[in-house]
């Protein structure tokens, strides 16, 4: 079982949890942002979170766990290994999240997608539509951090080391913006432009 308070204990100590004016993956601001790919860093933690991660599903007779590039590869294997099953991870190829490298979801197969963060749940509804168009059944999602509130509806049983309640805006909706003192930072992995 995963304790919140010892989640929140490896986020502080590995410096997760940013302050400032962020541009986010999904397009929208914040004044925080959770880089969870610091916790990656460091294996220990990422087992302790998966192993509690994994206790959620040890149920579920999960085949095959599935996470998107890149941030949900680490944790999708890492959880993989605790739930004994195979472990694929999906890419982006002209814009579009695929299966490539000769991975492949059997018909019937029970799959877990794993992610990092989701706030919108993009990539994680691109894994899942991977996964329904191989046949498999979606049997779960594990995240190490829900930046929706929860709010976020995959059809299915959704598991996350911390739920976290971080405001985010549209763009054109940002205080952060209006007050312009603090400059737009985009801290993750993916192209997009600051406005």
């Amino acid at each position: 079982m995963l304790n919140k308070d010892r989640v929140l204990e490896i986020l502080r100590e590995t410096g997760v949890l940013l302050e400032g004016h962020f541009l986010l993956t999904s397009g929208r601001h914040s004044n925080q942002y959770m880089q969870c790919a610091k916790i990656l860093q460091y294996p220990n933690y990422a087992e302790e979170i998966a192993k509690g991660l994994a206790e959620e599903f040890k149920e579920d007779a999960i085949d095959i766990v599935v996470g998107p590039a890149m941030g949900g590869i680490i944790i999708a294997y890492e959880l993989a290994r605790q739930l004994n099953a195979k472990n694929l991870f999906a890419e982006r190829e002209n814009g579009k999240m695929v299966l490539r490298r000769g991975f492949s979801i059997p018909k019937g197969a029970r799959v877990l997608v794993a992610e990092d963060v989701v706030t919108t749940g993009g990539s994680v509804f691109e894994v899942i539509d991977i996964v329904k168009e191989q046949g498999g059944e979606v049997a779960g999602v594990a995240v190490l951090v829900d930046r929706s509130n929860g709010s976020v509806e995959f059809g299915a049983k959704l598991r996350a080391a911390l739920t976290a309640d971080i405001i985010s805006y549209e763009a054109e909706e940002c205080p952060l913006c209006k007050e312009g003192k603090l400059p737009l930072v985009k801290p993750g992995s993916r192209n997009i432009n600051a406005k």
